[in-house]
This record gives C-alpha cells, sequence and structure tokens, in this order.
C-alpha cells in the first residue's frame, strides 16, 4: 500500500477521528455545528486534512439536491463525513468545497497551554 504521510495540526481545539485520533480539523475551520448526518449532529468546516475521497455521488438533502464524495480518515479508513462538491439550489452554493464531518465520529481534543 505504502507509505501514509498525515498532516498535524497545531491549535488550541482539534478535532480527531474517534476510531484513531487522526488530526482532521481545527476549531478556526468550523463553520457551522446545525448540521445534521447519517448519525445524527454534523459539523460544517472549510478545511479538513487526512481524508480520502470515495466516488462522486448525487444525494438529495433535506435541502436540495447535491453532488458529494463521501470522506474516510486516512489511517482507519473509517467513514467522517462527506465533502460538497456542488449545490444546484442558490440558496446552498455556500456549502460548495466545504465539508461536513459527523460528531459521532470525531472526537474534540482541548489543548492546553504550557
Amino acid at each position: 500500500m505504502g507509505r501514509i504521510y498525515k498532516t498535524y495540526l497545531e491549535g488550541d481545539c482539534l478535532y480527531t477521528c474517534s476510531q484513531c485520533s487522526t488530526h482532521l480539523s481545527l476549531q478556526d475551520h468550523l463553520i457551522s455545528t446545525s448540521f445534521h448526518g447519517r448519525t445524527g449532529r454534523a459539523y460544517l468546516y472549510d478545511k479538513v486534512v487526512n481524508v480520502t475521497y470515495g466516488p462522486l455521488e448525487e444525494r438529495i438533502f433535506t435541502t436540495g439536491l447535491h453532488s458529494v464524495n463521501d470522506i474516510y480518515c486516512i489511517s482507519c479508513n473509517s467513514h467522517v463525513g462527506w465533502y460538497y462538491k456542488e449545490a444546484y439550489e442558490e440558496s446552498q452554493k455556500y456549502k460548495e468545497g466545504k465539508y461536513i464531518v459527523e460528531k459521532a465520529l470525531m472526537r474534540k481534543t482541548q489543548i492546553k497551554a504550557s
């Protein structure tokens, strides 16, 4: 398979994969906590690292039709959310290029200042 290269994030608060603790995003990249995914509450981010992308699919959400890729942790291959490639409703265009990470599939870690 080859070597996996991970990005390690630095910040006061980071979000990691719930299965293997691989870094996924920072509090600074969090846009909204009012989304819902397959497992319940989900968060919208403008930047997520250490993920691979599944095939592009069109899905109908409560907000309309979107083209999305599921995203998976690069280390353990756990499903963690999806990436919005395209939104077809004008009011939903702000989601394009953004990521949803499901709260149940990640962990929040506060870093104590030393």
